[in-house]
This record gives C-alpha cells, sequence and structure tokens, in this order.
C-alpha cells in the first residue's frame, strides 16, 4: 500500500502521540524501534503512515549529524517527512537542537520545509511566531510556562520561535501568520521570499486545516514541529477524500496490576506519585546515583520491591523524583532511563504483567529500548498526547504488552488509575 506520510519522533512519548492522531484519522500506521529492514517492514505491509521513534531530543548536534542523515533517507519513500518534536519545542544549541535536524532534512530534502508548532488538541497555541501551551486550567507564554520555563536540560527563556531557532540554524525562517491563514492567503505566503523554512501560526482547528492545504498544495517534502503536523494532513487528507471520516474509537478495558516507571521531575508527575497510594499503588524511591553508578543491587531492589507489591496490591511505582532534580542527575538521562528500562522488563516479565506505563520523555526513549521491541501500533485513547500502544516483539513475554508513554506535563492527578482502568 502507498505511503501517504512518513516520521522521526525525537522522544518515544511524542511519537506515539503522532500514532494517536493518525489512528483517529482512520490512517493505519506503525511506528518502528528501529530503521526496520525488508522483512519488518512487510509485517506491517497495509500501514500508510510509518514511524521511527528516537531520542534526538537529548542528544547532541554531532550525533545528529550521524544519525539523521539515515534515518532521512529510510523515510524518504514517503511524499512528506516529518521530524516530530515536543509541542513545547524546548530544544538547545547543544542539546536537541531542533535546528540542527532542520539543517539536515534541508540538505537531505528539496524545496521549502515548513515549520508547525501549534497543535490546539493540546492546547499549544502559536499566534504571530510566539508560542503558548497550557498548564492546567491556565495557558502560558512558554517563556513564563511553569514547567518549561525551568525544565532543568532545555529550558524555554524565548517564546518567539524564530529567535529561539536563529540560535540553532544560520536558514532563513520566515512566517505565515495568522493574518495570512484568515486572508486565504496562506498559499501565497509559504511561497514568498527567500526563506527556506515557513513558521506557520495556529489556534484553532480551522488554522490547521489550512495549514495541512498549503502542505498538500505546496507539495513539501519536510516538515518539522508537533503532532500539529499530523492533523493539519489528517484535516487535508480527509477534505480531499484520500482518507475516509474520523473513525469510533472504543476506550480500552481495564487490568487488574500495572506497572508505572517515572524518571519524570515535571510538578505534574509528583502530583500523580502523591496521589498514586490512595489509588492503591506502593510506591518505591529510586537511589539514583547508585543506578547512574550502575548497581546492579539497586536496579535487583526495585525490582523485588515493585514484585511484592503487584503481588499483594494492584499497582506499583518506581520513581526517581517527586519534583525538580538537580541538573546534573537530569543531564544523566540516558543512563537513569536504561536503568529503568532494565527493572521494568525485569518485572514485567517476572509478574506477567500486561499494562506499563513510562512517564517522561528521556524515561520512554531510553527505557523502552530495553525491552527489545520492534515496532508499535495505536491500541485505545487514555490521555491526549498519551494513548495506549501495543508492543510487537519476538519475546512472548513482551509481545502484546500495552504501553503509555507519558510525557511529564501530561494528564491529571489519578492518570495512574485512569490507565489502569484503561481510560
Amino acid at each position: 500500500m502507498s505511503l501517504l506520510y512518513a516520521f522521526y519522533g525525537d522522544d518515544f512519548t511524542g511519537s506515539t502521540d503522532v500514532l494517536e492522531q493518525l489512528a483517529e484519522g482512520g490512517v493505519p500506521a506503525v511506528l518502528f524501534l528501529r530503521v526496520p529492514d525488508a522483512a519488518l517492514r512487510a509485517r506491517f505491509a497495509d500501514a500508510r503512515a510509518i514511524g521511527i521513534a528516537g531520542d534526538s531530543r537529548s542528544r547532541s548536534p554531532e550525533w545528529m549529524d550521524t544519525h539523521l542523515p539515515p534515518v532521512y533517507a529510510a523515510l524518504g519513500q514517503s511524499p512528506i517527512v516529518h521530524y516530530k518534536t515536543c509541542s513545547t519545542f524546548d530544544s538547545a544549541p547543544r542539546v536537541g537542537s531542533i535546528g540542527r535536524a532542520l539543517d539536515i532534512g534541508l540538505r537531505s530534502f528539496a524545496g521549502r520545509a515548513a515549520i508547525i508548532v501549534g497543535a490546539p488538541h493540546l492546547r499549544r497555541y502559536v499566534a504571530f511566531g510566539t508560542l503558548f501551551a497550557a498548564a492546567g486550567a491556565d495557558v502560558y507564554r512558554i517563556d513564563r510556562h511553569p514547567t518549561m520555563a525551568r525544565h532543568p536540560v532545555t529550558p524555554m527563556h524565548e517564546a518567539d520561535l524564530v529567535r529561539h531557532l536563529a540560535a540553532q540554524t544560520g536558514a532563513r525562517i520566515g512566517m505565515v501568520s495568522l493574518e495570512d491563514l484568515h486572508g486565504d492567503q496562506a498559499l501565497a505566503a509559504f511561497a514568498r521570499g527567500d526563506a527556506a523554512a515557513m513558521l506557520f501560526d495556529g489556534v484553532t482547528m480551522a488554522d490547521l486545516t489550512k495549514t495541512g492545504g498549503v502542505l498538500r498544495q505546496a507539495g513539501v517534502r519536510l516538515a518539522v514541529g508537533s503532532s500539529g503536523v499530523t492533523r493539519a494532513l489528517v484535516l487535508a487528507w480527509q477534505a480531499e477524500g484520500v482518507v475516509g471520516a474520523p473513525v469510533a474509537i472504543a476506550a480500552a478495558g481495564p487490568v487488574d496490576r500495572l506497572l508505572v516507571v517515572s524518571g519524570s521531575c515535571s510538578p505534574a508527575t509528583a502530583r500523580q506519585i502523591a496521589r498514586a497510594p490512595q489509588d492503591g499503588f506502593a510506591t518505591v524511591a529510586t537511589d539514583v546515583p547508585a543506578l547512574l553508578a550502575g548497581s546492579s543491587t539497586e536496579e535487583t531492589r526495585l525490582a523485588d520491591a515493585a514484585l511484592a507489591a503487584l503481588a499483594e496490591g494492584s499497582g506499583a511505582v518506581i520513581h526517581s523524583a517527586e519534583g525538580p532534580l538537580e541538573n546534573a542527575i537530569q543531564a544523566a538521562g540516558e543512563r537513569l532511563g536504561e536503568a529503568l528500562g532494565r527493572i521494568a522488563g525485569d518485572v514485567v516479565r517476572r509478574a506477567g504483567l500486561k499494562r506499563l506505563v513510562f512517564a517522561g520523555g528521556d524515561t520512554s526513549s531510553h527505557g523502552v529500548a530495553q525491552l527489545g521491541i520492534d515496532a508499535l501500533t495505536w491500541a485505545a485513547p487514555i490521555e491526549r498526547g498519551a494513548p495506549l500502544v501495543r508492543a510487537h516483539a519476538a519475546d512472548a513475554a513482551i509481545d502484546g504488552l500495552d504501553l503509555v508513554l507519558k510525557g511529564g506535563q501530561m494528564g491529571g492527578d489519578d492518570f495512574f488509575a485512569v490507565v489502569r482502568r484503561g481510560g
């Protein structure tokens, strides 16, 4: 079946967000956890959208120079390739540089690139180049957001996205503004000037519909940004009759036991951990320095504690923080995520679990990689931006496992209980 769309996710949580947008649009899709060979690709021959989940969000520009070109080449059979970022667009010149990913993409694909960050379905808005994001009931300019302005690795100190990217790329970036969108001048605005990439404003679903039309009409080969890119394309495909109407989505069923593994230091996750005992979860704090030192004794202690809790109750939460950690510890997110992933795999296999939650972008990206999963497909809705996905793996204990990969700021206080009951 011919492809409509391909994407690379700069972390695993954002990658599953894309699967959700495609599922709601009735587009068969698969997310690979590595560049697929012919045999793996053939297992999902009916997919009209494919993705590769990565971890470039926590990587250096030099790492991107080496690893992104072959990924772009592998996805290049698609009419459009999407470098998927977080909807908060947090990045820095030396860590997770979206600008460097754009530069590499511009060398890989001909034509002008599109940058789309606004995602109204996630309460992320871009107006005249300025990013706003919700936290709880309120919406903040991103440089005043209670979490993202103080992110321990990539704090957002600049809300003007053109200025933000200027610190990461020398490419000239223009803008398709709200005035262009609302005045039906978006296609003309996209084509004007000599910019290498154009940033689209977007505050409503109607804005995304017009943006998707521009992507299609202009034959854009490279798009950079949030799942707003995916939603814009789905809306355009539906308007053109390329795909059908949105499909009815059934909720997932409950499970009797749930393991949560958290490396998140966000206030939202801290509230969820604090609420967990009230909802029947035992909480187990990690010795972070011991994990970072590679202590097998600490990994065994945590796994055994979680197994004991699951034998007696309905849930366990293994967590490295209950709020912000020191920057030095957060900078070691790869090692921490890998350790937590090994612990999660051990507990899932020994307890025969059917559902697992990873909380935190780095935890998800580096932790899931320890499970030996080949691919993920969408399973059911849980929370906007954090759906239930299903693992496909050679290991029978992991194959068919349901996972939720939750960004730190996602979900209400009772999120873990919501996942256990399936929504």
